[in-house]
């Protein structure tokens, strides 16, 4: 009779496939369990797992002399019982689970599942139930029908693995005993998870034991003694005479050559495994007062999952050694021959301090105990620093439950949806977290709003922490990752550079919202490049070390060991202004949905000075809430790159900056080397580097055309649209990832960033490449499907071309206006583009190259001392986008591409000759007998910041005058160049009611002002014409009014530039001079301060109105629209001694003047509502009104204005009306005779601001 037949026999089959199924197991267990790799020959994983080895010698040398097959029938025997034990059908065998080997599972299993034996279908569907309800959104782990049976042997790096004749599959667990390694065990309860939790890692599944295995084989037959560091059958026992702590902290300090012991102790801490020099990690024994360290290495390491905190455990064969690097302590550390006991127990042992107790998630008793360690948090702080408040952390115990994967590559977690967990500071674990894991952390920091991206209360492991997973997850997948993209790029990072906990976090934020910011959402993956979410976490990293201060390195041994503990989680900062970033879109989409908020102004005005308010308004936000009225509580950081404006872009005149997101045009000034003053910018080395911007204003101009006052009452505004564009410094920018042109600026400068950005651009410049970084070279080839992409990103990767360059000079340049022009070619027509010419000085011939030269130092052979030739440039189309950043007096190298000169004809003496005639080309270039160049769309210019000082005209030729205001207003210049500071910016409109041009008013340092018409409707509309701005208008006509005032305006070849940058919330307007009102009256000053006294009170106006129909109305307004306002005005006279003049009052001032309290001024209007409307007119020699003579309210009023206000001394701040009348001719009649004489009027001025002065 065979072996099968007597395992048949043994058990008695009840059907056919109960037999079937038993010949199936025993056929499994001969095919994959009969040649295992014996424990004393094999410690390690699969490497040593081979077929052909013999059967261990324990097992073919025991007693009973047992044959091959008659243990495989044994062994069949006690797989069948320990499956009967476990199965939950005891009258039946479980004939659907069939036996699965370790190759078959790692090559057929490619979905996460669960297999549990002594589970039935109920108590299955309430395990899903609870575990979907616990965590919603996910999915239970399907369950399979697998029967797993194998040896447990240690693999590389202290891992646990299931083997078999087939191979092996790597086995994580919540506590192992050491009684199981190399033990043949079966199996009941096991998850299987295919691949890592995010699904990306290429590493095979490994196997979650949910449950103890069973160990198959009687201990005298078929039973494996325990392998190297096992406790053998007597788990607990120990060795006779082992040491305590205390005692084993004697034999520390006092070292003995040779000596080994044996330690027992419960564990109070389990260091990480750290792979530094070779494996290892260390574990402490504690007592009340003293602690050991135990170091664990090499074939020892698969105790880490065995060690486990508040356990107590022996350790036999420990040697005495000195770890380096730690200050010369000792430490004991396993040898070859060293065994660990879990579970052991001595009779004479000294009491133990309690472990304190874990912070459970279970229930609200955590919550409220996690909230009041918050607030002792709270007091542990430091002394303020700048940028916030450093305080500490606190040490704790916690357990809870993983509730969402924020990054696994970043080593962030969320526990009980509420507490962030942060694994950075730890060495990545073989196993990585996934939702519905339970786990159990032992000293933790606990930190309270260390970053405002996660959530208030976070923990963080350090090397001192200790992070067991106590049971596993019952779902499967995982959460999609919202936080730190990369695998594992920022931690790694961490170990080189010590950053805070605080920094680190901001640092993972960053990095996640530049991938949504700069990585488009399907790239191509060019070969030789590393991946883009790798390079978005280098970025986020540069940016966060220049914006962070840096600190020390990292003592690992020290982090372990020392007491008291120190580590780089002691201290964090709290800092409510740290900043956020926003991508491109986000920064539009908030600006624009907020920006019709506050849409009317205050209902003071009538309906035609509404419209009028209405037709423009701005509103101006900073960066950075601490300087102004901000968009977010948070200071806020952009990422882009620096480009020419595109052909779609809504102002031409200004450059964009540009993420994958969109795109937002820019004011961009820089500050000069010269006086360290501020000009616009005009170095083209900006255009492709990637930069970040950390100090901006956001600019929303809005247009709009309103009837208020119209019959249709729903209808007020017939158009809107609105305007953003950003305004900043080039001094505000940090420089991510230069472009070529830029890192040959820096060099040349002298400002070596010392990055490896820079030494790479400089490779790739030597090769001929035009991009000067990973994520520049990407955006050359994704040119046609990311919007990152450079505007001369075409250039990049192509073989080097011939060209040609010469070096000029821009003497001047006009204004972007709309101009006939032939598009295209010859002949597809004529019609209008924007363009714009420049006068430039040509400084020397033109010059052949073999590759553009781009910005590299001006030679000698470019410059011509005696040349002084001047050409004028045509750009048209796309070429007008060089607007922005070609200023007169700037030096620059005009690049013509696949152009080469012919023969002899590259030293003619006429530059327009030779572009014309002797240079040919794929594209050539046209003849212009007026020495005018037309810059063709793929010419190239390039800024030389330092060109060649030869001693010749052009670097001593004077720039162009920039006169002040108050030299064009004493000029008699017709056209004229000048700077100043815009004051206030009025919108023209044309009778159609649409907006034609801007009229503003600009001053200088002594506070006169100018009025500048610019006609805009042949001409774009230009960003930075704000209040507060300092601009430069070049090319202007000065004009004089009929009344004799000064006023200028855009002439054809005008231009306004943006020079400066001012605070247009926060501008004061310059001090009006004081002048006498007889030397105002012949002056053209339109605003000055008068010092006078109240003759009289020609009239006084009080109303209640309505401000959409502009009508007055009694008790209730007739439109029931609710915008109602009371209007008050009035006019006086005012004497300064040497004229009179009239002035008109409204609003607060008429309060002032009449000199009424708030309480009185609210009665006064409350009276006036009942009736509407009053009038009164106190002046001259008679008293007249427009109501009843006896009126109570009349007679209050009048004698208010004959009362205390006559004789009044005041300060006025006033404007001139435009109505003036210079004078009038009155006819005196004397006796028989009539005299004509001429009288100067009174001066008419309206009032912006009074003051009432003391009586001395």
């Amino acid at each position: 009779m065979g072996p099968l037949q007597r395992f048949l026999d043994r058990f008695g089959p009840s059907s056919e496939a109960e037999s079937i199924w038993l010949q199936n197991l025993f056929t499994f267990i001969h095919r994959h369990l009969r040649t295992p790799v014996g424990p004393a020959h094999s410690t390690g994983g699969p490497a040593h797992s081979a077929r052909g080895h013999t059967y261990s010698a324990a097992a073919s040398q025991s007693a009973a002399g047992v044959s091959c097959d008659q243990g495989v029938c044994e062994l069949s025997v006690c797989v069948v019982e320990k499956i009967q034990e476990r199965s939950s059908l005891k009258s039946s065998r479980p004939v659907s689970y069939r036996p699965l080997c370790v190759s078959e599972l790692l090559a057929q299993q490619h979905l996460p599942c669960v297999s549990n034996l002594s589970w039935s279908t109920n108590q299955h569907r309430a395990w899903a139930r609870e575990a979907e309800l616990s965590l919603p959104g996910q999915r239970s782990l399907p369950r399979v029908n697998l029967l797993l049976i194998g040896w447990l042997r240690a693999g590389r790096g202290g891992e646990w693995r299931l083997e078999d004749d087939s191979g092996s599959v790597r086995c994580e667990m919540t506590s192992p005993s050491p009684q199981w390694m190399n033990r043949l065990v079966f199996l009941p309860h096991w998850n299987y998870i295919p691949h890592d939790a995010s699904g990306r890692d290429q590493e095979r599944g490994y196997l979650e034991l949910i449950g103890s295995p069973d160990l198959l084989g009687p201990k005298a037959e078929l039973g494996l003694a325990a392998g190297p560091g096992g406790a053998g059958p007597n788990e607990g026992a120990g060795p006779d005479g082992a040491l305590s702590v205390r005692e084993a902290a004697g034999v520390l300090r006092n070292r003995v050559k040779g000596q080994r012991v044996s330690v027992w102790g419960q564990v109070g801490s389990v260091r990480p495994l750290l792979e530094v020099s070779g494996s290892f990690f260390f574990f402490c024994l504690e007592d009340q007062q003293q602690t050991v360290p135990v170091l664990v290495k090499g074939s020892r390491l698969w105790w880490a999952q065995c060690v486990c905190v508040s356990v107590t455990v022996c350790v036999t064969a420990l040697r005495v050694c000195v770890l380096r690097g730690w200050r010369g302590n000792g430490v004991l550390c396993v040898t070859d021959r060293s065994e660990i006991h879990t579970g052991y127990t001595q009779e004479h042992t000294h009491p133990e301090d309690p472990e304190p107790p874990l912070l459970s998630a279970a229930g609200p008793a955590h919550s409220d105990q996690l909230l009041m360690d918050k607030e002792e948090a709270e007091l542990e702080e430091l002394p303020v620093q700048s940028g916030g408040r450093i305080k500490r952390s606190r040490v704790i115990s916690y357990q809870g439950t993983v509730t969402e994967v924020v990054s696994e590559g970043a080593g962030l977690y969320l526990l009980d949806r509420k507490v962030g967990l942060c694994l950075a500071y730890q060495p990545p674990a073989r196993r990585k977290l996934r939702p519905g894991d339970q786990v159990e952390l032992h000293q933790v920091h606990f930190l309270f709003r260390p970053s405002p991206d996660f959530p208030p209360s976070m923990l963080c492991c350090c090397l001192g922490s200790s992070l067991r997973v106590s049971a596993f997850s019952r779902v499967g997948g995982a959460s999609r990752e919202s936080g730190c993209p990369g695998d594992g790029v920022l931690p790694r990072l961490l170990l080189q550079s010590i950053s805070g906990v605080d920094q680190y976090l901001w640092t993972c934020s960053l990095a996640s919202q530049l991938a949504h910011s700069l990585v488009p959402s399907d790239p191509p993956r060019p070969p030789l490049h590393p991946p883009l979410p790798h390079c978005v976490c280098l970025l986020s990293w540069k940016l966060s070390e220049t914006l962070w201060t840096q600190r020390g390195q990292r003592d690992i041994y020290s982090e372990m060991l020392d007491r008291p503990h120190r580590c780089p989680l002691d201290q964090y900062q709290v800092d409510p202004f740290v900043p956020q970033l926003l991508s491109v879109s986000d920064l539009l989409q908030s600006l624009q949905s907020s920006c019709w908020s506050s849409l009317l102004p205050p209902g003071v005005l009538s309906s035609s000075q509404v419209n009028s308010a209405l037709s423009w308004s701005c509103r101006t936000l900073t960066s950075d809430p601490r300087t102004g009225d901000s968009l977010r509580p948070r200071p806020l950081l952009l990422v882009g790159v620096l480009q020419l404006p595109s052909e779609r872009s809504e102002f031409t005149q200004s450059l964009e900056l540009r993420d994958a997101t969109a795109a937002v045009s820019c004011v961009v000034t820089e500050t000069t080397e010269e006086d360290g003053g501020q000009r616009s910018a005009f170095n083209t080395a900006w255009i492709g580097s990637l930069v970040c911007v950390r100090s901006f204003s956001m600019v929303t101009e809005r247009f709009l055309q309103s009837e208020f006052g119209h019959l249709d009452q729903n209808g007020f505004i017939s158009n809107r649209t609105c305007r953003v564009y950003l305004q900043f410094s080039l001094d505000d920018l940090i420089i991510l990832s230069p472009s070529v042109t830029m890192a040959t600026h820096l060099r040349m400068k002298g400002a070596e960033p010392g990055s490896d950005d820079l030494h790479r651009n400089q490779r790739e410049e030597e090769e001929g490449d035009d991009e000067g970084s990973c994520l520049q070279k990407r955006r050359c080839d994704e040119e046609h499907s990311s919007s990152v992409a450079m505007v001369t990103a075409h250039e990049g990767g192509e073989s080097p071309c011939p060209c040609v360059s010469m070096v000029i000079r821009v003497e001047s340049k006009g204004g972007v206006a709309w101009r006939n022009a032939v598009i295209g070619g010859s002949g597809e027509g004529a019609g209008l583009q924007l363009g714009f010419s420049a006068t430039a000085l040509l400084i020397g011939p033109v010059v052949s190259w073999g590759r553009d030269p781009k910005n590299q130092p001006m030679m000698e052979k470019e410059a011509e001392p005696e040349r002084e030739e001047k050409v004028v440039l045509q750009f048209s189309g796309v070429s007008s986008r060089w607007f922005p950043l070609l200023q007169p007096g700037s030096v620059y190298r005009l690049t013509a591409p696949n152009t080469q000169l012919i023969g002899p004809l590259c030293v003619q003496q006429d530059p327009s000759v030779l572009i014309g005639c002797s240079v040919a080309g794929q594209k050539g270039v046209g003849l212009h007998a007026d020495s005018s160049l037309q810059v063709r769309s793929d010419w190239r210019i390039h800024t030389l910041t330092r060109p060649l000082l030869l001693p010749h005209t052009w670097t001593q030729a004077p720039p162009p005058p920039i006169l002040s205001v108050s030299q064009v207003l004493d000029c008699r210049s017709e056209v004229v160049t000048f700077q100043g500071r815009v004051t206030e910016r009025v919108s023209l409109m044309d009778r159609r009611g649409r907006a034609s041009g801007v009229r503003l008013t600009v001053c200088d340092q002594s506070g006169r002002s100018l009025c500048v018409y610019l006609d805009l409707s042949h001409a774009p509309y230009p960003p930075g014409l704000l209040p507060g701005n300092q601009v430069l208008l070049s090319g202007f006509l000065r004009k004089i009014s009929r009344s004799g005032g000064v006023y200028c305006c855009l002439s054809p070849v005008g231009c306004v530039t943006v020079t400066s940058l001012g605070d247009s919330s926060r501008l004061a307007p310059p001090p009006a001079p004081s002048m006498h009102l007889a030397h105002w009256a012949s002056s053209t000053t339109v605003e000055a301060q008068v010092k006078g006294h109240v003759v009289c009170v020609l009239n006084l106006q009080l109303q209640w109105s309505c401000s959409h129909q502009g009508a007055q109305y009694t008790q209730v307004c007739s439109s029931h629209c609710g915008s109602v306002a009371f209007w008050a005005t009035a006019r006086l006279v005012i004497d300064d001694g040497t004229a009179e003049a009239h002035v008109w009052l409204s609003g607060q001032p008429v309060q002032a003047v009449l000199g009424l309290a708030d309480s009185q001024w609210a009665g006064l209007q409350r009276a006036v509502r009942v009736r509407g409307h009053v009038q009164v007119f106190p002046g001259g020699r008679s008293l007249r009104t427009d109501g009843d003579t006896e009126d109570v309210l009349l007679h209050f009023l009048l004698s208010l204005c004959s009362g205390d206000v006559i004789g009044q001394q005041v300060t006025l701040t006033c404007r001139k009306r435009t109505n003036q009348s210079s004078a009038e001719v009155r006819r005196f009649s004397r006796g028989d005779r009539d005299f004509l004489t001429r009288r100067l009027r009174p001066l008419q001025l309206t009032c912006s601001h009074l003051e009432l002065q003391e009586e001395s």
